[in-house]
Parts: structure tokens; C-alpha cells; sequence
């Protein structure tokens, strides 16, 4: 059976544990904690290692899937999690402009480490004070033009969690992203 480990990052509140819960055949593995510092003022618990998760696509082909910590302080599980990792996915929640720099540290952080497929997930998209996907993508550094492919999900739904899973298995398999 091939395996494709999938981690899915982003900014506290993005929306990661819940993508992972959405589509998960096992029960998660979380290591959720009483958040005891500004996150508190967003939720009551945060990541503070990963979230785990498992998905078979069919009897040949199943993701692992890991969602890593929003907060800086633990930027030692992004890196231990990105290095074993087939792609990734960023999750940026479009009501909250305040955290899209802080996601574009993510996505430099990741990016300095490896060389991926990726996609931004985009979710919070019915908020209000939402933003459009281009105006995200410009505020993540890429132009209007060129970026990579975003994707808006829904967290809570399953359906939209693993479409956007396929898309970014089937970018895996692109012929322009194999390395040789």
C-alpha cells in the first residue's frame, strides 16, 4: 500500500484540528491543552505537539495525516513533522487578517526546510469581514498571477476537507513535481 504523509499547518484558529477530525477513519490523536496564553482570548484549547489522523483513499493508497501546532513556540514539532512529510497544506482563515502574516511565517518557515506540493486552504470564507482568496494570496507574498493553488474548504465538512485532500494528492502525482 502506498502511503502519503499530509500536514496540514496554519495559524491558530485556521481550522487544522478540525480539518483533520472531518475526514479521519480512526479516532485523532490530540495533544489539545488549556491554552495559557493569547490564544485563550480565541478558544479554550490549543495544539501543543500534533493532531494525527488516518484516511484510506482505497485498499492501495492511504494519508496519513499530521496537524502541527499553530503557535511559534512549538515551530520544533513544524520541523519535525515537515521533514518526513510528501506535502502539505496551508490553512488560513480568511476573517482574520491579523494572523496572515504570521501565516506567511509558516509558509516560509516550511518552505525553507523542504521543497513540497502544497495548497492554501482557505476557510472562515462565510465570516463576516472575510477576505477574497487573491487579496489573501497577495497578503501571503505571491502576486495576483502566480501562486500556489487555494483552495476554499469548510473544516467542518467532510466532503469539502476531502476534495481538497484529492487536490493536492493529485498535484503529488503532477508530472512536474516529481524530483529526480
Amino acid at each position: 500500500m502506498e502511503l502519503m504523509r499530509l500536514v496540514v499547518t496554519g495559524p491558530v484558529g485556521s481550522g487544522k484540528s478540525t480539518f483533520i477530525q472531518s475526514v479521519s477513519e480512526i479516532d485523532v490523536v490530540n495533544t489539545d491543552e488549556r491554552a495559557s496564553d493569547e490564544t485563550k482570548e480565541q478558544k479554550e484549547t490549543t495544539t501543543v505537539a500534533m493532531d494525527f489522523g488516518k484516511l484510506r483513499f482505497s485498499p492501495e493508497f492511504a494519508m496519513h495525516l499530521y496537524g502541527t501546532p499553530g503557535q511559534q513556540r512549538f515551530d520544533f514539532m513544524w520541523d519535525l513533522l515537515i521533514r518526513k512529510a510528501h506535502a502539505y497544506i496551508l490553512l488560513v482563515a480568511a476573517n482574520q487578517p491579523k494572523q496572515f502574516r504570521y501565516a506567511r511565517r509558516i509558509l516560509n518557515f516550511m518552505n525553507q526546510r523542504v521543497t513540497l506540493p502544497m495548497l492554501i486552504g482557505i476557510t472562515h470564507t462565510d465570516c463576516d469581514e472575510a477576505w477574497e482568496t487573491q487579496d489573501i494570496a497577495i497578503a501571503l507574498g505571491f502576486s495576483a498571477q502566480k501562486h500556489p493553488p487555494l483552495k476554499i474548504v469548510n473544516p467542518l465538512d467532510h466532503t469539502s476537507v476531502a476534495e481538497t485532500l484529492l487536490t493536492l494528492a493529485q498535484q503529488l502525482y503532477e508530472p512536474a513535481n516529481h524530483q529526480t
